[in-house]
């Protein structure tokens, strides 16, 4: 998801490790004995991604084919992960592999039976190469089911330079002078932001980075752990202050109907396409990769980004996010299949999405010198800077029917509550009770 995308309780000075090494250590070759050891053999490989992210992803799948003479085949699932993987295998037609955008599906697939253990090869690379944060959120129980393989930086807002010169705007540090700056951005002709409100997990990630700065980091756990309740007022505050944009029609291209028809590709284009209508979109360091390949952007001159700015005199926030590959019990392959994990692990891996754009790995033997763009390499740091201070995506931690659904639980309540921002505490009861239902299941 990219999610949600596409997830920390704890500290973070994992994702200091994991991004800030710039050593490139080697890793096994995972190729099960070295040589075209998989010829003949086929592994089925399911994830969230479409468009560019997953062009880039086939990159992968095609240096692992080189490496081992397995071949791949990507099957897209959408965003509604746990409900079509659930059906493949109640058909007998389970993927081999599946790429998890969320923490909270990858439990639930665990908790379901479906998932095999990694194996110790696999075990032994994430002890060595990523930081024991990632192990944790890959991990139900004392095992590993989950290969943390793509990070997302989810605090990022992405602009047009020229639009921003033109308008004579500086990027904001604070979430109101971002809004000032959307207003004198939207009178000299475009709008302000483009909203990708079609796709509800979009508006989690806004309602995060604004809860995670207003409310700060330990009220953040105990609501992504469902210990405070939705209707707490941190909650109604963070909602009240998100519906100052969405209730200003001047801000959103579109307006909130505009918003509701824009799913995240179209929300990029809106900025970054052939006929501009904003100048800013929020959303994690993936736009780069969408903006690069899709409208040929160069990024860090025709694209950059600002990080998601301080609310209310509390903290710039940094939510991240990732997805884990998984192996499934019921897959036709598993062999190849624990040995495309293995691969993943390695640095040689990651290097070949990082040097694609639009990506960033927790592995950190991966020298930063890998990435395509300054910009990756700066995002980047700003994680590593964030310290113990970052968080995994919320809705990722949450039951998936709760934070990750389409048209149901959080992303619904956000997409009714950008159709109407007037009542948060009636949105904040309505979050309660869908959550409220969700965690008990």
């Amino acid at each position: 998801m990219m999610r949600r995308r596409t997830t920390l309780l704890a500290s973070c000075t994992a994702l200091a490790l994991a991004l800030g090494a710039t050593a490139c250590g080697g890793g096994p070759v995972a190729a099960g004995g070295g040589g075209k050891s998989l010829s003949g053999q086929t592994i089925t490989v399911a994830g969230v991604w479409s468009g560019s992210e997953q062009k880039n992803f086939q990159k992968v799948l095609d240096a692992f084919t080189a490496k081992t003479g397995a071949k791949t085949q990507f099957v897209s699932t959408g965003d509604n992960v746990s409900t079509v993987v659930g059906s493949k295998i109640e058909g007998g037609n389970a993927p081999d592999v599946v790429m998890v955008p969320q923490v909270g599906v990858l439990q639930q697939f665990a908790k379901e039976g479906w998932l095999k253990p990694l194996s110790k090869t696999t075990e032994q690379s994430v002890d060595t190469n990523y930081a024991s944060v990632w192990k944790k959120y890959g991990s139900v129980g004392d095992t590993l089911y989950g290969l943390y393989f793509k990070a997302a930086h989810k605090s990022t807002v992405w602009y047009s330079p020229d639009v921003l010169d033109q308008a004579g705007v500086k990027p904001p540090t604070t979430y109101d002078a971002m809004l000032k700056a959307g207003h004198t951005v939207s009178d000299s002709g475009l709008a302000a932001f483009s909203v990708a409100g079609q796709d509800g997990w979009t508006l989690t990630d806004w309602f995060e980075n604004i809860y995670l700065s207003q409310a700060g980091p330990e009220k953040y756990d105990a609501l992504a752990a469902h210990q405070l309740k939705w209707t707490d007022p941190t909650v109604v505050e963070a909602l009240t202050t998100l519906g100052k944009l969405f209730k200003d029609r001047q801000l959103m291209a579109g307006g909130q109907k505009g918003a509701l028809n824009t799913d995240f590709p179209g929300s990029v284009e809106k900025v970054f396409g052939p006929k501009p209508e904003a100048g800013m979109v929020y959303e994690g360091d993936f736009v780069a990769g969408v903006a690069k390949d899709q409208f040929g952007k160069k990024i860090g001159q025709d694209a950059n980004f600002f990080p998601f700015p301080a609310v209310d005199g509390g903290k710039a926030p940094v939510v991240s996010g990732g997805d884990a590959a998984v192996v499934l019990k019921d897959g036709k392959n598993q062999k190849a299949a624990m040995t495309f994990l293995e691969y993943l692990a390695t640095p040689e891996a990651a290097a070949v999405w990082a040097g694609a754009g639009g990506f960033l790995s927790p592995n950190k033997k991966l020298d930063l010198a890998s990435y395509s763009d300054d910009i990756a390499r700066e995002t980047a740091k700003s994680l590593v800077a964030a310290g113990d201070s970052v968080r995994f995506d919320m809705s990722d931690q949450a039951p998936a029917a709760f934070g990750g659904t389409k048209g149901a639980g959080e992303w619904k309540i956000l997409q009714d509550f950008l159709r109407d921002p007037s009542d948060p505490k009636a949105t904040a009861a309505e979050l309660e009770k869908a959550a409220a239902k969700a965690y008990q299941g």
